[in-house]
């Protein structure tokens, strides 16, 4: 099985060893402080006995588990700490094809590469069902392409690449054509406290055993290195995902764990809010200056991205390594997300250098 190295990473190594000064806004890296609280787990950690040092539970530390289950309204046993929002999608989209209900699965178009690569990775087929310009995702679409062979369908709310959020309404559609199919959603939830809509709804909303929901603490308290993320199972499906994550990777990092849990329990809602509005002015200047310079453009509800589409520049790996080199701006192709956004550009907000992006790209393309 031949597996392609991801785009990011060719972009980013393109971006660094370039000669002149780029602005990366390739990944979603937030460029803003962690919680206070983080840094005091982190330090409190140093000085304990030996013995904290050593493995935690597999599933997570049983404090934290907890927590995350009180928070979402779920039983901990159903709970599984990851790591990262990667592995936690994994482990999901393992248990649907397990389940010897179907082995296809169905992703939204545009995509995010890694559920692709996932599928692939874990022997199932992919079918795509494509969203509109906006990037919303009509469930009577979805109803055209689930079949008897589907093991699950993937969403992400609010949505990388397209910024789209997904409405309780749809949601709950999507777990009513689930269960009629004997098939699974498996909602990823990464970039929930980055809704700029109002109108996220998170899958949990809906009473089902046909779902499963992800979600990571990467992007809400600026911690992507400390790989800490989580998923949330039917409990007949937690027993199994328990044991695939031990074999895979044994466990997550205690002190990591520790400090998420100590920084869940003391960041108050103003530390969201605050990148909330960050990201809302981000896009309000990227925006404009993808105005001024007669780009096509999608304004995300949520998340970190902006897709834009420049007149006779399509969104290929090669005119983003020119991006690079002639205008000082790294963004991702929008080939890499599927066919539908070929002629995009993918743009990540999480630099405070956005301002001297936008003023970049509208002077390469005026």
């Amino acid at each position: 099985m031949n597996y392609e190295t991801p785009r990011f990473y060719r972009v980013m190594r393109y971006a660094r060893e370039t000669d002149r000064d780029v602005i990366d806004m390739v990944g979603g890296n937030p460029d803003w402080e962690p919680p206070a609280a983080l840094r005091d787990g982190l330090r409190e950690y140093a000085d304990f006995e030996p013995a904290r040092f050593q493995y935690p539970p597999s599933a997570g530390l049983d404090d934290l588990r907890g927590e995350i289950a009180a928070r979402r309204g779920v039983d901990p046993e159903q709970v599984v700490v990851t790591n990262g929002a990667g592995e936690a999608n994994y482990l999901a989209m393992a248990a649907a094809l397990e389940r010897d209900a179907g082995s296809e699965v169905v992703l939204t178009e545009p995509v995010y590469p890694y559920y692709p690569g996932k599928t692939t990775l874990l022997g199932g087929r992919q079918r795509f069902v494509e969203t509109d310009p906006d990037g919303h995702l009509d469930p009577r679409a979805v109803r055209e392409v689930v079949s008897e062979e589907t093991a699950c369908l993937v969403v992400n709310t609010p949505n990388n690449p397209t910024g789209a959020v997904y409405p309780h309404e749809t949601m709950a559609e999507l777990v009513s054509i689930a269960e009629e199919h004997d098939a699974l959603v498996l909602s990823d939830e990464v970039y929930d406290h980055f809704d700029l809509s109002g109108r996220f709804a998170s899958a949990l909303e809906v009473d089902s055993a046909n779902r499963i929901v992800t979600n990571a603490f990467s992007k809400s308290m600026a911690i992507t290195g400390f790989r800490v993320g989580y998923a949330i199972f039917p409990h007949e499906l937690a027993a199994s995902a328990r044991t695939r994550h031990m074999l895979v990777n044994v466990t997550g990092s205690r002190p990591a764990q520790y400090a998420v849990l100590r920084a869940l329990r003391e960041t108050g809602p103003d530390y969201y809010r605050a990148n909330r509005e960050r990201l809302r002015e981000r896009v309000e200047t990227f925006t404009a200056a993808l105005e001024t310079a007669g780009a096509d453009y999608t304004r995300p509800d949520g998340g970190f991205y902006v897709m834009a589409r420049f007149e006779g520049y399509p969104g290929t790996l090669e005119n983003v390594e020119r991006l690079i080199d002639e205008a000082g701006v790294a963004g991702m192709p929008g080939e890499s997300f599927g066919e539908s956004r070929r002629e995009w550009l993918r743009f990540a907000l999480v630099t405070p250098r956005v301002e001297a992006a936008a003023a970049r790209l509208a002077a390469y393309f005026e």
